[in-house]
């Protein structure tokens, strides 16, 4: 195991059974399976099995945690993963790149990037105006749960090799830091463990006001989750013009899982995200942010 990537797919599955993340009760059912499914609960075993017995990771038995906190864990596991990951291809997209996991808590915020920065002011002028409000609503505000921005650059590094840029021209450009911007939100990453309700939806709702709200480049728009039913997938991964993509934890091992102990329509349903390229490993992602 050489290349990054597989190594960092190896220590992301190892990270979601040392942290309990991943995790198998006394009575075998794994913690992203859902209790009222039998087919759940099967393919989510059949996953475990494999990365426990082809792996060799150590998995925990224990009673389930609460579903936030085993939401907040995948957050913070997906931006591991691709910190540990994306920076590391500059030599097929280079810059200075911060990926931040944000929360309610964190003082960063969506309209902190160029292409958001006004979303602060509407959000300012609805609060003093109940009427202006009722108008627009705030479904403008969007709350990613992990971010990939990039840094703008100093003129010095963009003449590095010739001279590109001088005070007469490129005065708005928003890579360039001696405009006076702020950073560029490259990609917003929805990680969602499990798709139990409506909140998988979120996304959805997510990705819709990133594009709708936004001022110039549009950010790459994917979901990353742990969701072992194929139905339960394809209600998110299915269509196109929102979510670039949906990413799973381990998709190699979850179409084996399903061809074990799923139904004909999954494995059929399985096989249509698959090859339409709605849904792609974890593995996936650090390249396909490299467009």
């Amino acid at each position: 195991m050489n290349a990054l990537i597989a190594k960092e797919r190896y220590h992301f599955h190892e990270r979601l059974f040392e942290t309990n993340t991943l995790t198998l009760t006394k009575a075998g059912v794994a913690s992203n399976a859902d209790t009222s499914s039998r087919g759940s609960k099967a393919i989510a075993k059949g996953v475990v099995d494999i990365l426990v017995e082809e792996q060799q990771h150590k998995i925990n038995m224990v009673e389930k945690i609460s579903g936030q906190t085993l939401g907040k864990q995948f957050e913070m596991l997906t931006m591991e993963f691709l910190q540990a990951t994306f920076p590391n291809l500059q030599n097929l997209y280079p810059g200075k790149w911060s990926i931040l996991q944000l929360g309610n808590n964190n003082k960063l915020k969506t309209s902190d990037f160029e292409q958001y920065e006004h979303l602060a002011y509407l959000s300012t002028l609805t609060a003093e105006n109940a009427q202006l409000a009722a108008a627009l609503g705030n479904d403008y505000l969007v709350a990613p749960d992990v971010v990939v921005y990039r840094e703008l650059f100093e003129d010095d590094e963009i003449n590095q090799n010739q001279c590109i840029v001088d005070n007469d021209v490129s005065k708005m450009a928003d890579i360039r830091k001696v405009n006076g911007g702020k950073p560029l939100l490259h990609a917003s990453v929805s990680a969602k463990y499990t798709m139990r309700s409506d909140r998988a939806q979120n996304s959805r709702t997510e990705a819709l006001n990133l594009i709708r709200n936004r001022k110039g480049h549009l950010p790459h728009i994917v979901v990353v989750t742990a969701e072992p039913m194929p139905n339960r997938l394809a209600s998110l991964a299915l269509g196109t013009g929102d979510i670039d993509c949906v990413y799973h934890f381990a998709l190699y091992e979850l179409i084996r899982a399903v061809k074990e102990v799923g139904s004909e329509d999954a494995i059929e349903l399985l096989d249509t995200l698959v090859s339409g390229k709605r849904l792609k490993d974890i593995s996936d992602l650090p390249l396909d942010l490299a467009v």
